[in-house]
């Protein structure tokens, strides 16, 4: 773009600052028992305030109430938002960045912030605006512009239960080059790879043993309480101390989805991704392959291997232990 080129883009996309996205709208469902357990079941979390009807009802609440971070779900749309949504402001924007070139998207932040929790038959409705938009900025992925989206949350009262920030990115893909032989035929394009999993402080010991062939769990020192995804401190006794040991990758089947849209280079398709329960205890997610979608369920034993999901990534992946048998 040229600098008048920009100016006359950047005029039209800050034009959607505080257009609003969806007026106040109820979840389709109130809130009910049945999807806070599959939520708990899916990441573990046995709190008795989410789950046990009489130890709630013995509580300061009084009832049984939702996990706060479920505040978003309640009011998803399913995969109609994929394929039947309605025009509107945040669709737009988008459409006009992809137009002009910006059609790279990346989700880059989530911020939730918590002011009062829904109970079972509370109605949750949202409200979203678009709420901020940077300037061009010159990113890892390439030139693009930050737009956040801001939800707010209430009950069927009207008393604001919360707000979430959702940060994207638009970006311009850099483009690949195509390489020539000396004898002037096309080189093969070089296979997309999945997205690379960030590697920190906290987890580069684990993708490195994955990267080998295994799949370690961190183990406390002091309790001997096993913990996954990888993380600085146990949760049971708070130290800091630990070690690990090396899963058998037998497991079960806790539940499962299957990825239609939107299809992301590098990955193969059907994409089915599951959480597994490992006969260790711990909890991971992985894809299941070896069969089709349709015969994945819950409770299916499944056997985990080591292997490369593509030229570059070695990943543990699932198999139905009946068609390794």
């Amino acid at each position: 773009m040229t600098p008048d080129q920009q100016q006359a883009f950047e005029e039209q996309i800050y034009a959607y600052v505080g257009r609003e996205v969806c007026a106040r709208t109820p979840a389709a469902d109130s809130v009910n028992a049945a999807m806070i357990r599959h939520w708990t079941e899916a990441i573990g979390d046995t709190n008795p305030a989410y789950q046990d009807a009489e130890w709630a009802a013995a509580s300061a609440r009084g009832r049984m109430i939702a996990p706060p971070a479920m505040l978003y779900s309640w009011n998803q749309e399913g995969i109609a938002a994929a394929t039947e949504r309605a025009s509107n402001p945040q669709s737009d924007l988008v459409r006009l960045f992809d137009d002009n070139g910006f059609s790279g998207t990346l989700g880059t932040n989530v911020t939730q912030q918590y002011e009062k929790e829904a109970g079972l038959g509370d109605t949750v409705h949202m409200e979203m605006v678009i709420d901020n938009i940077s300037e061009q900025k010159a990113t890892g992925r390439g030139i693009g512009y930050f737009f956040e989206t801001l939800a707010t949350f209430t009950n069927q009262h009207g008393d604001k239960l919360g707000t979430q920030r959702f940060r994207v990115l638009k970006f311009i893909p850099a483009e690949a080059e195509a390489a020539a032989t000396p004898s002037g035929e096309d080189q093969a394009l070089e296979a997309p790879a999945r997205i690379a999993s960030p590697r920190g402080n906290d987890n580069k010991w684990w993708w490195d043993a994955c990267d080998e062939g295994a799949v370690l769990i961190q183990r406390c020192k002091q309790c001997q309480t096993l913990r996954h995804p990888p993380r600085p401190m146990c949760g049971e006794c708070q130290s800091m101390d630990w070690d690990s040991i090396e899963s058998t990758l037998d497991g079960e089947i806790l539940s499962h989805t299957q990825i239609h849209h939107p299809k992301i280079p590098g990955y193969q398709y059907p994409l089915v991704c599951a959480v597994i329960k490992l006969d260790e205890g711990t909890s991971l997610v992985s894809n299941i392959v070896g069969c089709e979608p349709e015969q994945v369920h819950i409770g299916m034993k499944v056997k985990g291997v080591v292997e490369p999901a593509d030229g570059k990534t070695m990943l543990p992946q699932f198999y139905p232990v009946e068609a390794q048998s």
